[in-house]
């Protein structure tokens, strides 16, 4: 996936993180089905869980009652679009060209009615990122930032190979962060040494895009998974 098509991937599952807002539960790693056959074998700790839950309902946070959003994924959309504010700003500062100038008042009425017409189209291209003052949303950053990154023609020049790799890098650390608040991507976690198998190995649990959460031994090769020991 090129550094486009990973920008209008941020685009469209910025919706999803939109949903997910509400949900302080769906999306959180360990998978929580695993994480409860784990507990009952005595394999994995639920106290920090606990702990995190008792915080949300402790009086000394705002009001009384559970936060009513995920907080971690709206750590994730603010991060997100403050990065994709602040490269669009960049790429506009650097490359984008001023507006055409309105005609003189000196000039003829025919010339000056076909300048000012060619200025404000020229002031309000669509392709035209507006940097000063109020900032358009994600959805419209990213397809932005998508389009310098395809090349299509704006009132700028191309992108420098500077511009290019930073945005590079920005998309994919983008996509990345979304598709972990929305356990979408592959996630793997090696649970503390405080929760090893009866032969003493260490637990690895697996999960994310959409597979089957299980958890194995990394040393004696035991499978568990949401419906219990698969191997021995």
């Amino acid at each position: 996936m090129n550094t486009a098509q990973q920008l209008q991937t941020v685009a469209t599952l910025w919706a999803d993180l939109t949903d997910a807002l509400g949900d302080r539960t769906q999306h959180a790693w360990p998978p929580p089905q695993l994480r409860d056959y784990l507990a009952g074998l005595d394999r994995y700790d639920l106290a920090e869980a606990a702990a995190l839950r008792a915080l949300e309902r402790s009086p000394d946070q705002l009001g009384t009652r559970p936060v009513p959003i995920s907080l971690r994924v709206l750590d994730t959309m603010r991060t997100v679009e403050a990065v994709l504010h602040d490269t669009a700003d960049q790429i506009a500062a650097e490359s984008q060209r001023d507006p055409m100038q309105p005609a003189p008042a000196t000039w003829p009425t025919k010339d000056r009615i076909r300048r000012n017409r060619l200025a404000n189209a020229d002031a309000n291209h669509p392709h035209r990122w507006k940097y000063k003052g109020r900032r358009p949303g994600a959805i419209h950053t990213a397809l932005w930032l998508s389009a310098r990154a395809a090349g299509t023609p704006w009132p700028g020049r191309p992108l420098t190979d500077a511009q290019t790799t930073t945005l590079a890098t920005v998309a994919t650390g983008a996509l990345a962060r979304i598709e972990r608040a929305l356990d979408l991507a592959d996630g793997r976690r090696e649970l503390t040494a405080a929760h090893p198998c009866q032969c003493g190995g260490a637990i690895e649990i697996r999960g994310g895009a959409g597979a089957q959460p299980t958890a194995r031994c990394k040393q004696c090769g035991a499978l568990w998974s949401e419906r219990g020991v698969v191997a021995a």
